[in-house]
């Protein structure tokens, strides 16, 4: 059952495949650049281009799949604030953050509409949305 404490999810093969290779490879050609001096400065490009890779990597899987996943997650609130209140999320949305959309989508449809109400009101954080949540809607497709 998925809630506040464990909602983090992890993608096996990018977290620990991908990323701890790579800063095992990263760590080796600092140590070689170090120990090696004949050939300190091959080793100091290849730690230069496996943290650049490492970074472009991050930053490019987030990017493309946070971009899209916050469309997402705004047509949805969108969807259900109308199916539960009849009325239009988007007059409501100049006054939210994209943070706060995002932590109400894990309030169940009993709680949604006095949260965003709240949460318009009172201008919860993220982090206070999420804890006053008491029953929690898991998002098991996200990324």
């Amino acid at each position: 059952m998925q809630n506040y404490k464990n909602h983090i999810r992890y993608y096996i093969p990018h977290h620990f495949v991908f990323y701890p290779l790579l800063c095992v490879l990263l760590f080796f050609s600092i140590r070689e650049a170090i120990r090696n001096d004949a050939n300190s400065l091959l080793w100091i490009f290849v730690a230069i281009g496996l943290a650049l890779v490492g970074w472009l990597s991050f930053m490019l899987r987030q990017h493309y799949a946070m971009t899209l996943q916050n469309r997402l997650v705004i047509m949805e609130m969108r969807f259900r604030y109308y199916v539960l209140t009849q009325q239009r999320l988007e007059i409501l949305e100049d006054r939210l953050s994209f943070g706060q959309i995002a932590a109400l989508r894990f309030a169940s449809d009993e709680e949604l509409p006095a949260l965003v109400d709240r949460t318009v009101l009172e201008g919860l954080s993220a982090e206070r949305i999420k804890k006053a949540i008491v029953k929690w809607l898991p998002d098991h497709r996200r990324v």
